[in-house]
């Protein structure tokens, strides 16, 4: 038992080759690896008390074993670590956003908004895992087809500022024909607060007198989604 409290495990080079996370990798391929070997991977080295794998255990329990809790924490948080430095915090969570970023590529082609499941999928590219609020605007085109998502405004856990003049400038500089509002909630809570009612009657009617339709309103959490059109709230 080391000084930490852990075992002092074998190093992973006295591992069955089977069993180390790269040959691993090379021998059965990347989707036969666990969360925690690839994560391991990424950060290379333990302690001298416990193996990268032991380590990328731990964090990944700190995380409830989920790795879309993993990709809210912080530099800070990985540092609290025994062995994770700034170098090894940065490469997982770039790591995890370059996973993010990869939805970026799916369909360059407009996608159409037909649904308020479909402005969900749209968004979860840049709403999913954010720990803060943030404000986003879909511009559609007469086809409903996504011209841009746009992020208006970002805030803290609870709440975050909009200026309507800046979402109607933005619709009328990109030639939209519709625009459709989305926030987070970064709590999972899916019913409007009378800030966000009020808010959005406030934007729906400037669109009105600007002949700029706002269709929808869409309250977004990793979990599920509450639409104002769904629920007769427009």
């Amino acid at each position: 038992m080391s000084k930490n409290g852990y075992k002092n495990p074998l190093k992973i080079l006295s591992w069955s080759e089977e069993d180390r996370p790269r040959e691993k990798f090379t021998r059965k391929g990347r989707t036969a690896l666990s969360d925690a070997e690839l994560i391991a991977i990424l950060i290379g080295s333990g302690t001298p008390s416990m193996s990268a794998v032991d380590l990328a255990k731990i964090i990944m329990q700190t995380c409830g074993d989920n790795i879309n809790e993993l990709a809210k924490v912080s530099v800070n948080d990985l540092k609290k670590h025994p062995g994770i430095g700034e170098a090894k915090a940065i490469t997982v969570l770039a790591a995890l956003e370059l996973g993010r970023r990869r939805n970026d590529l799916i369909g360059k082609q407009k996608r159409k908004i037909t649904s308020s499941k479909s402005v969900y999928e749209e968004m979860k590219q840049y709403l999913l895992d954010k720990p803060n609020e943030e404000f986003w605007i879909i511009l559609l085109n007469r086809a409903n087809q996504v011209m841009r998502c746009v992020q208006i405004s970002v805030g803290g856990v609870s709440s975050t500022s909009v200026d309507v003049k800046v979402i109607f400038k933005l619709a009328v500089d990109n030639l939209a024909s519709s625009v459709i509002l989305v926030h987070n909630h970064p709590s999972g809570q899916l019913v409007p607060s009378t800030a966000d009612c009020a808010l959005t009657t406030q934007i729906k009617e400037a669109g009105q007198l600007l002949d700029m339709p706002v269709l929808d309103h869409m309250i977004f959490t990793d979990n599920g989604y509450y639409s104002f059109m769904d629920e007769g709230a427009m």
